[in-house]
């Protein structure tokens, strides 16, 4: 386990106090086989994520919560911890977020002050985002969560839905005459990461909720990847950012 340096833990000049991420990766995934060790860019997918997170400097230990052999053997290679090997009941593709973070904490001897999730297939991963979010937690005393989200692309009280005839339909029909501009803004889950006080996640405090801060990314920086043409637009926005700087 790395210990930061005194200079890492004195973040911005103040004492930020312990940080653990947890990185979940079962390896039951239907849509994309493999997912979270698919080979993305020349390398397993969730190795973006364990390196950046090993680099930013603000965690105390990287882990991740896998109940799949072939996983673990990948997370550790790339110098993530595996600690233990989450149980079936916790593996189904109906198993939340917040009951394997709250397993992870649990399961650990230390208890850190913050807990971060970082999503396994998260490629678009940035430390200064993940630094932008332990800062804005650690400044609100009264909130529990702060997590990445980008604005929608299109307003969406505008939104269409198909109905059963095949025919088009707008979704909200109350706003299909406001002008696009005066609408205000609604935000998505960018699905990368999820910063977290120990203490409210064991509490299954509301992510979604007014104890939760944003971090807004910029919507070209954002990609959930969850069927196939998600993991091809993906692959496009990683390589297009690299080739022109924006990733490391």
């Amino acid at each position: 386990m790395r210990k930061l340096t005194e200079h890492e833990r004195l973040w911005q000049g103040k004492k930020v106090g312990s940080a653990l991420a947890v990185i979940p990766a079962r390896g039951g995934s239907q849509r994309i086989p493999g997912k979270n060790i698919k080979p993305f860019s020349g390398e397993p997918i969730i190795a973006r994520s364990i390196r950046v997170a090993l680099n930013s400097g603000l965690f105390d230990q990287v882990i991740v919560s896998t109940d799949d052999e072939r996983i673990a053997e990948v997370a550790r290679a790339y110098g993530a911890d595996v600690p233990f090997m989450r149980p079936a009941d916790l593996a189904d593709a109906h198993t939340g977020t917040v009951a394997v973070i709250q397993h992870a904490i649990g399961a650990l001897q230390q208890r850190f002050d913050y807990t971060c999730c970082l999503y396994a297939t998260a490629p678009l991963l940035q430390a200064r985002f993940l630094s932008q979010g332990l800062d804005a937690l650690h400044s609100a005393p009264e909130k529990s969560f702060a997590f990445a989200v980008s604005s929608f692309g299109f307003p969406v009280q505008r939104a269409l839905t198909i109905n059963e005839q095949g025919s088009l339909q707008a979704l909200y029909p109350e706003f299909r005459n406001v002008r696009s501009q005066d609408l205000p803004a609604a935000y998505q889950d960018a699905a990368q990461f999820y910063w977290g006080r120990s203490e409210a996640w064991l509490r299954g405090d509301a992510v979604y909720s007014d104890l939760s801060l944003p971090v807004i990314l910029p919507r070209h920086l954002v990609q959930d990847i969850d069927e196939p043409q998600d993991w091809l637009r993906a692959e496009y926005l990683y390589a297009a950012l690299k080739a022109g700087g924006e990733l490391d």
